[in-house]
């Protein structure tokens, strides 16, 4: 018995570690790429599908994980710092351990993609290497993209323009304006996400070194940066209504109300443990956004 409680607890540490609630930034981009691959052909491969998902899943386990392990050695992640519960820096697991977690995740990225390379060739092959070497250099590396002031590019980068593009190429064989358009507008929301962490946590990042644009141009580019990220998604949105989605033009729409109360949350309140609330407040835009996007796009 004594043993099956150590078990379900190592479980739950591990479950904290991987960053559940994050998962979502995995996601959405997956989803809206295989919507919009349905306006373009009759018959979704639903096992390619199936397979960008747990790539995407993979890639971006990883980079939390190592993440977790990195930013606790580089000093970013101390007993001070206001951000949820990260394994390593509380005792919970061992650095080496999650560090190995990391790499095995982001190994399992590249046995998902094989498929997805064999299907969609040289262009897959490309954006599966870069996407998890990049997951790697997020955090790790001696040119780390987070300490750097890159983090934001990267995850703009993946979790929009190459995970909504990429589901979609998979499935078409081409890359369309609108997957470009539709990968821009989940990109926004998914930066949004790192863009309030960033803010939250800059006072430690500052001590790390680690040269987030909060670090570098202060609070207020932050916040400028959040007020971008959160609308810029719904001007873009026009776009769909001149393709005659009219659907993927309105739905949308109705989650604009939760951007405009976080931006003005984020510009009234200064960095809190309140900002880990505005941070799964950003997670449910992006989630609610892209599900609308996606229904949109599939009516």
């Amino acid at each position: 018995m004594q043993d099956t409680q150590i078990a379900i607890q190592k479980w739950k540490v591990w479950l904290l570690a991987i960053r559940p609630k994050t998962l979502t930034a995995a996601l959405i981009p997956v989803a809206v790429g295989v919507a919009l691959a349905t306006t373009q052909c009759l018959e979704i491969n639903w096992f390619l599908a199936l397979l960008c998902l747990m790539c995407a899943f993979s890639i971006q386990i990883g980079s939390n994980l190592i993440n977790d392990a990195i930013d606790f050695k580089k000093g970013a992640d101390t007993e001070t710092r206001i951000g949820p519960t990260r394994v390593t820096q509380s005792g919970l697991l061992k650095p080496k351990e999650v560090m190995i977690a990391g790499l095995g995740s982001l190994s399992l990225a590249i046995l998902f993609g094989i498929p997805l390379v064999i299907a969609g060739g040289s262009a897959i092959s490309f954006l599966l290497v870069i996407s998890v070497c990049l997951a790697y250099l997020y955090t790790a590396g001696p040119f780390s993209l987070s300490y750097l002031g890159l983090g934001e590019i990267f995850v703009f980068l993946f979790f929009g323009l190459v995970a909504t593009a990429g589901a979609c190429y998979i499935q078409t064989h081409t890359v369309t304006l609108s997957s470009l358009v539709a990968g821009t507008q989940i990109g926004f929301l998914a930066t949004l996400i790192i863009a309030i962490n960033n803010l939250r946590d800059h006072q430690n990042d500052a001590k790390a070194n680690k040269k987030t644009i909060v670090v570098r141009w202060g609070p207020t580019a932050g916040r400028l940066v959040i007020t971008c990220c959160a609308f810029a998604p719904f001007f873009i949105n026009v776009y769909w209504f001149f393709q005659g989605h009219l659907a993927a033009g309105l739905l949308p729409m109705v989650t604009l109300p939760v951007a405009m109360a976080l931006v003005r949350s984020i510009w009234q309140v200064d960095p809190h443990p309140i900002y880990n609330r505005f941070f799964g407040f950003a997670a449910l835009l992006h989630l609610l956004f892209g599900l609308m996007l996606s229904g949109g796009l599939l009516l």
